[in-house]
């Protein structure tokens, strides 16, 4: 294994203004402040240390994971920044672990972008760098570079976050919507839809009591055990923007198969279920963002939902219907009541930045 050599620690800049100002990214000593005090304070690790324009990573520390890159990108633009269950900074480096845990990858690395309203308040930045650097720990990952750029008031809406993520895929994992075949099982990790539920919620579009929270979460140690019980799965994907109903169409198209799910089997907090019926809402739509979609041949179905819950994540997971051999690319639901209904793809959105 070649070593990289780090330089020796250098002083850090600090922060003395109480609000983010244009100097802060005019690339001068407010900029380095900037980022030493918060950015680089929060993702200290010796990739990051040199500060130069690229992490240079040792490929054979890669290696030893696999034999494929995994490689993937995703923008944050929530509204609002801080929900019940999390905050923009959590739900980049989640929504990016996932993004690559999902394709049976193991995330390593993350890079991260972030621009800046004019106005913002330190201490709202400092709390956000933070969250994200506790996510990455729990996650596993380490955040190796990035980038600041701050714009003029009004031009953003307080933060926007791009997160970039390296992982490596091992051999004899393959994965893909193509892969669905009739009698394959479907199944989630639990309760549905309490990402859009919580988004909704804290905008003050409703009145709760009890707010819901976000199920935001980084998920590569439950897809790990799911995949070490069922290294079989024909296909993962986290159910965001456009709930489990977007990616089952994505399923049925993908691999020209038919779904039928049931909805008495399918996992839904009663509060979300019954705001969705006052608000016409349909939770199927609803944007998650700690819940993973999963196709599993049948033989190894029932192994992959003890593995996901003996998870903390997948307590509630559950098998909600199968793989047939219908009409192509048809998605369809057995209703509560014994009729059948179709689950089409999304048309519009339900509720936008959502994340």
């Amino acid at each position: 294994m070649n070593m990289i050599s780090f330089p020796s620690r250098r002083s850090r800049g600090k922060v003395h203004a109480p609000t983010v100002t244009l100097a802060h990214g005019g690339g001068g000593k407010a900029m380095k402040d900037l980022i030493d005090d918060l950015f680089v304070g929060a993702f200290d690790n010796p990739l990051l240390a040199p500060l130069d324009d690229q992490a240079r990573i040792d490929l054979s520390s890669l290696a030893q994971y696999g034999d494929r890159l995994a490689f993937t990108t995703d923008s944050f633009v929530v509204d609002p920044l801080i929900f019940p269950g999390g905050d923009i900074g959590k739900l980049a480096v989640c929504g990016t672990v996932n993004d690559l845990a999902v394709g049976g990858a193991v995330p390593l690395y993350l890079s991260c972008a972030v621009i800046i309203e004019e106005g913002v308040p330190m201490d709202f930045l400092r709390r956000i760098a933070q969250s994200m650097a506790v996510t990455a720990q729990e996650a596993g990952v380490t955040i190796v570079t990035g980038d600041t750029k701050v714009v003029n008031k009004g031009a953003c809406d307080q933060m926007f976050i791009t997160t970039t993520g390296v992982g490596v895929v091992a051999a004899g994992v393959e994965l893909g919507a193509h892969r669905a075949r009739p009698g394959d099982a479907v199944l989630v990790n639990g309760l549905l839809g309490d990402h859009g539920a919580a988004i909704l919620g804290a905008r003050g579009d409703m009145a709760l009591r009890a707010p819901i929270e976000s199920d935001c979460a980084p998920l590569q140690g439950l897809i790990a055990r799911l995949l070490e019980a069922a290294p079989n799965t024909r296909f993962m994907r986290d159910a965001t923007r456009g709930g489990i109903a977007t990616v089952l169409n994505e399923i049925a198209e993908a691999s020209q198969i038919a779904i039928e799910i049931d909805e008495a089997a399918t996992p839904l907090r009663d509060e979300v279920r019954g705001f969705c019926e006052i608000l016409g809402l349909d939770p199927l739509y609803l944007a998650n963002e700690g819940k993973i979609v999963a196709i599993a041949p049948p033989d190894e179905a029932a192994a992959a939902v003890d593995a996901m819950r003996a998870h903390p994540l997948g307590r509630q997971a559950a098998l909600i219907g199968h793989v047939t051999a219908g009409e192509p690319g048809r998605v369809a639901m057995r209703t509560i009541f014994g009729g059948r209904r179709i689950v089409d793809m999304l048309v519009g959105e339900q509720l936008p930045r959502i994340c």
